[in-house]
């Protein structure tokens, strides 16, 4: 026993971080899939598909992530689909990822130069074609430090999928809490937990942006 919390009871609140982890993962890379077509349909010329993509990010970052939760959790339930807490969650993070991650990608993709575009053309290169084999790979390495700082954003988020019952950190350390009655050690311990699942991706980060901004002089 530490501090009045059994080993059994430290050892739920570290599987209720696992399944934060794991959380994580998938919003990262479910926001990955969905966001990447979002960051090129918002830097796109084509009016309809530029229009569709920004009323999507707009419509999901006017809408708080608890309540995108509920609303995947129960409306699909409503619609006669019974979803694990796992999947609503990933689900809404995915939402959530995409719309933050295509922005972040729009603004890296506009970063680029229009000039690499016209000497794309001049070399008789597809829009496709110059998209990806010239813009995104240098929108790629620019993007990388700002993506891997919003995964700070990702881990802590996944708390609010308490809302809907699903087994994260937080949810474990309520639970050992209402057993134990030690707020202040419990949720010490939670937010040490967040802090070195965060700090890390912080630091490297940095860390990129210090190398791009070297590798750009």
């Amino acid at each position: 026993m530490i501090l009045g919390v059994t080993d059994s009871q430290w050892l739920f609140i570290l599987t209720g971080a696992g399944w934060t982890l794991i959380l994580s993962l998938l919003g990262f890379i479910g926001g990955t899939v969905v966001g990447l077509p979002v960051a090129i349909g918002r830097a796109s010329d084509n009016r309809f598909y530029r229009f569709l993509t920004g009323a999507y990010v707009k419509l999901i970052q006017g809408i708080p992530l608890p309540v995108v939760m509920f609303i995947v959790y129960f409306g699909i339930t409503i619609a006669g689909y019974d979803l694990s807490a796992l999947v609503a969650a990933g689900i809404a993070m995915t939402l959530y990822s995409s719309a933050f991650l295509g922005e972040i990608w729009r603004g890296c993709i506009e970063a680029i130069p229009k000039t690499q575009w016209e000497a794309s053309e001049c070399l008789a290169l597809s829009k496709l074609q110059t998209l990806a084999d010239v813009i995104l790979p240098q929108a790629f390495r620019i993007a990388i430090p700002p993506t891997v700082g919003f995964l700070v954003q990702i881990v802590k988020n996944t708390s609010y999928a308490v809302v809907i019952g699903f087994f994260d950190l937080t949810y474990s350390a309520r639970v050992i809490n209402n057993s134990t009655f030690k707020p202040f050690v419990v949720f010490t311990a939670a937010a040490l937990i967040y802090f070195a699942m965060c700090y890390p991706l912080s630091v490297l980060s940095y860390r990129l942006e210090r190398k791009l901004k070297q590798y750009s002089k």
